[in-house]
């Protein structure tokens, strides 16, 4: 089963229109029936674009009061994440002095909120144990709670109710302010009885790979996802994948298929996808792996993943019915500026809009890119974000 097919069984595009993580009271501008209507609109990536190790790169600022000012939708696609939507648009909206509604942001992890309640009762998460995995403290724990996951758990918080889960502590004294007890608290004597895990999220980045790789690898392996356990399908040659997450294991979700981004150093740093490469190589040497037939089953969303743009281009069609109103001529065009070629630019090439719009991408020179033949060829390349939006009207004829 595909990512997308897999986020279309949970009604995941279906019921994009009735997100309620999100706050929608940002009101419109007053347009004169003299106002021309765009029929283009912009995608931002943040980090690389708009600001580097959090600090504005120059144009950005501008260029979103450029087009706020102007009544030209635009969204903030961003394969960053591990805060909840309005803590995170608050944010960048005081560093760039730019005032931005929560509903003018997708993050990497948005789209899990969609997961709370699913399409009906049986592949809902609201009241079921979610493992949440990455992020800075806490984090993503609250983040999770605020879509709606009733019942969350951390590595952290499975670690500090049975330390002789992972033998090193180099980590004890970080986890001990920012974990909870456990639901239901691993029984010694029957191991059978012990926490059951009902899904796997990577939220945001994992701090401590470690653990994070153990105990996800200890969820795979265990019987229906309870914790202590081990499934007696592991390694059977007459089941499908050798038997391995074939005995009702959790489906394991990764939000950011990034393997670099673009932080205060002067090179590029490893993301969630360096740790998902890890934990497959870890997959790989515990179950034999390709070699064996046996891959790790999973989910990845985040861009360049088609169901992530599509999941992007509902809430950037709602923000421009908000802006411009209901009856207006169809949206034709979409300039995403990116400065990562192999999620920004990829994803906007590749995407296949069900809506009718053409994606435009535009790779600028303040991220992870520097220099050289992109993997992915974007349509142009910009040396900013200003010149990436100059390039994007002047592609539109759009005179202000």
């Amino acid at each position: 089963m595909t990512s997308q097919t897999l986020w279309r069984s949970f009604g995941l595009l279906q019921r994009a229109s009735t997100r309620s993580f999100i706050n929608t009271g940002s009101g419109r501008r007053a347009l004169s029936s003299q106002s021309r209507i765009p029929d283009f609109a912009f995608a931002f990536d943040i980090d690389g674009v708009l600001l580097r190790s959090s600090k504005p790169i120059p144009g950005a600022a501008k260029s979103l009061a450029l087009l706020q000012e102007q009544n030209i939708p635009f969204l903030l696609l961003t394969n960053g994440g591990g805060k909840h939507e309005t803590e995170r648009v608050a944010e960048i909206s005081e560093k760039l002095q730019v005032p931005l509604a929560p509903e003018a942001i997708v993050q990497s992890h948005s789209p899990f909120a969609e997961l709370v309640r699913g399409p009906d009762e049986l592949s809902a998460l609201e009241n079921k144990c979610v493992l949440v995995v990455g992020g800075e403290g806490e984090r993503c724990r609250k983040v999770a709670q605020q879509y709606g996951f009733k019942n969350v758990v951390t590595p952290g918080d499975i670690f500090m109710a049975n330390p002789t889960i992972w033998p090193f502590k180099s980590f004890q004294n970080y986890y001990k302010d920012i974990t909870k007890p456990l639901p239901n608290p691993k029984d010694p004597n029957d191991p059978s009885r012990g926490l059951k895990i009902d899904a796997i999220f990577v939220f945001n980045d994992p701090r401590d790979w470690a653990l994070d790789a153990q105990i996800i690898t200890d969820v795979l392996l265990s019987s229906e996802g309870v914790i202590g356990t081990i499934s007696e399908k592991n390694g059977r040659t007459d089941l499908p994948n050798r038997g391995f997450q074939q005995d009702g294991q959790p489906h394991l979700y990764f939000s950011n298929p990034d393997l670099w981004w673009a932080a205060a150093y002067h090179l590029p740093r490893l993301g969630q996808g360096g740790f998902r490469e890890a934990l497959e190589g870890i997959w790989a040497a515990v179950t034999g792996g390709p070699s064996k037939g046996v891959e790790l089953k999973k989910t990845v969303i985040g861009k360049p993943h088609q169901g992530t743009y599509e999941f992007a281009e509902i809430q950037l069609l709602r923000n421009r019915s908000r802006l411009l109103g209901s009856n207006i001529p169809p949206l034709k065009n979409v300039y995403m500026i990116g400065d990562n070629p192999e999620s920004d630019i990829c994803g906007a090439n590749s995407y296949r809009s069900p809506h009718g719009s053409k994606w435009h991408s535009i790779l600028v020179r303040t991220g992870v890119y520097n220099g050289g033949e992109p993997t992915w060829t974007p349509t142009t390349i910009a040396d900013d974000v200003q010149k990436a939006v100059e390039w994007g009207l002047e592609t539109s004829k759009w005179r202000g």
